[in-house]
């Protein structure tokens, strides 16, 4: 059964010419908190949770073809991008990481941002540009350093968050679901491409104690999509091959493909959830405390991405969702805080505990057969 969200707030387009666009604001650990009490980080937190509630129940494949043209433009627009890979081919060059052609990649994106967006959104939200013109340029992975990471996905939630604060897209559970369906399993194709071609190294990776090198929230979507059924067991995902039917099973063969060795091995910390959370709905729930603990409560992570504009920096966190009555307004940030302490009260070096997992177990000898082809 689902569970009521409130509704995300809308910002008038009349408001956004007195809005500073955003700007990199985390330089310390206590901007990180700073930012943790700001109305914009409630925002993006109520989001999240409105996409994972509206595809519970659902599967893929999805029929995009029927879905409004703002989500049919975004898929448009990504598909450009991914035909400027097929334009700038990867360098013959020795590096192991990054191939150089992905500067030349980016640099065109620097210079036709601008163009792209202005094509994507209606004329009367030309304003909009210069607040989503720096989520969208780092969504896709760092140009410098040549790598791609959960900040990098983060941007582009955040780039949809501020479409849809703005109402460019709409907050209803439909269009919400056509857009982790159409919208952000593009962009994962997107990213995955761009990650192999240019070889892409992983942004700031837990290594072995880490839930992905790269991505995060298809995990959380994924998960959403099993979490009311019970028809499949959490350790499905321990006998691949998986059908690709919810983003979470599409995640870990993405995994199995470009990773070598057990899997118990190079991914511990999915394989402990396979083997000890015992239903979806747990896994949820522990995924999105670990998200905002090990995702957006690490400076390492955040200190990239553009903050304040449309997703207000200013003040504190926004009283209307702390003081809404029922679940709706329990079922996001102050309870999605307190929940995180078990996982951010972990010790260097400790695994990271998901809804109480101890340290991965030993496998069996099935559960190890899985290798690289």
């Amino acid at each position: 059964m689902g569970h009521q969200l409130l509704q995300l707030r809308s910002i008038q387009l009349s408001e956004i010419p007195n809005l500073e666009p955003p700007t990199q604001k985390i330089q310390s650990d206590e901007a990180v908190e700073a930012w943790k009490a700001t109305r914009g980080y409630e925002d993006y937190s109520l989001y999240l949770h409105r996409l994972n509630e509206a595809v519970v129940g659902y599967s893929l494949p999805w029929e995009c073809s029927n879905a409004s043209q703002a989500v049919l433009n975004l898929i448009s627009l990504l598909d450009i991008l991914d035909s400027w890979i097929t334009d700038i081919p990867p360098l013959k060059t020795p590096q192991r990481f990054g191939n150089l052609a992905f500067r030349t990649w980016g640099k065109r994106l620097e210079e036709e941002a601008d163009g792209l967006l202005l094509s994507l959104l209606p004329t009367d939200f030309a304003p909009v540009v210069p607040h989503v013109r720096p989520y969208f340029l780092s969504s896709f992975g760092s140009f410098m350093r040549m790598d791609y990471g959960t900040g990098h996905e983060t941007s582009f939630a955040l780039f949809l968050c501020c479409l849809t604060l703005v109402r460019f897209l709409q907050p209803n559970p439909e269009e919400e679901r056509d857009l982790v369906f159409c919208v952000f399993l593009r962009y994962l194709q997107l990213c995955w491409r761009l990650q192999d071609v240019y070889m892409l190294e992983p942004a700031g990776s837990h290594g072995v104690w880490g839930l992905d090198d790269s991505s995060f929230l298809g995990y959380i979507f994924g998960s959403g999509q099993l979490r009311d059924q019970t028809e499949t067991p959490v350790s499905a995902v321990l006998h691949p091959p998986l059908p690709p039917t919810n983003f979470y099973f599409m995640s870990i063969m993405r995994i199995l493909d470009v990773k070598r060795g057990p899997f118990h091995e190079h991914s511990s910390q999915l394989y402990s959830i396979a083997k000890s959370v015992p239903n979806w709905g747990k896994v949820n729930t522990g995924l999105f405390k670990m998200y905002e603990a090990e995702v957006l409560g690490k400076r390492v992570v955040v200190q990239h991405l553009p903050l304040g504009g449309i997703l207000e920096w200013n003040g504190p966190s926004a009283p209307w969702l702390r003081s809404s009555s029922g679940a709706a307004g329990q079922s996001n940030h102050s309870a999605f805080s307190s929940a995180c302490s078990t996982v951010s009260t972990r010790r260097p070096g400790d695994p990271y505990t998901l809804a109480g997992l101890s340290a991965p177990q030993e496998p069996s000898p099935m559960e190890t057969s899985y290798q690289k082809r």
